[in-house]
């Protein structure tokens, strides 16, 4: 794992509130010339470090919508079940992100639909008709409190 000091840190704060800040408005921030802060930043995409830019999108604004986070219970936990659930879920849209959990439930998925009637489809339709999948507990969202795409960069 790379070594991050402050000014890495700072970069990539920076850059998680708005990936699309110039380098030279970035560099006058840190006190520094483009030319060391552009190399750090292609230095932490080439480690992977900053995996890639996107655009967040407000999603009461494009779609009616509505999130329910998924507990599902396998009804084997081997190793090969588990990875044919994470392929399989992997390339469910509805699926925004999906956890391997410890305890009482094996996954945990945060799923966007447009309605209980899209919920009710993709619940029994989709998630229910995978193999292995023992049960499914289903908690829905009435109202978003906090969203944040930003990774605490810590010493």
């Amino acid at each position: 794992m790379p070594k991050l000091d402050a000014i890495d840190r700072r970069i990539l704060e920076v850059l998680q509130d708005d990936a699309k800040v110039n380098i030279k408005e970035l560099a006058g921030q840190l006190n520094m010339t483009k030319t060391p802060v552009y190399e750090r930043i292609k230095r932490f995409e080439k480690e992977g470090i900053i995996e890639k830019y996107v655009a967040i999108l407000d999603r009461k604004k494009i779609n009616p919508s509505i999130v329910v986070f998924c507990s599902v219970s396998l009804e084997t936990q081997k190793l090969e079940e588990i990875k044919l659930f994470s392929e399989a879920i992997a390339h469910i849209p509805e699926v925004m992100q999906c956890y391997l959990m410890g305890g009482a439930n094996d996954f945990l998925l945060k799923v966007v639909v447009k309605d209980l009637d899209a919920y009710h489809q993709f619940s029994s339709g989709k998630l229910a008709a995978l193999p292995n999948v023992g049960q499914i507990k289903s908690t829905f969202v009435l109202d978003e409190v906090k969203r944040s795409t930003v990774y605490p960069v810590l010493d």
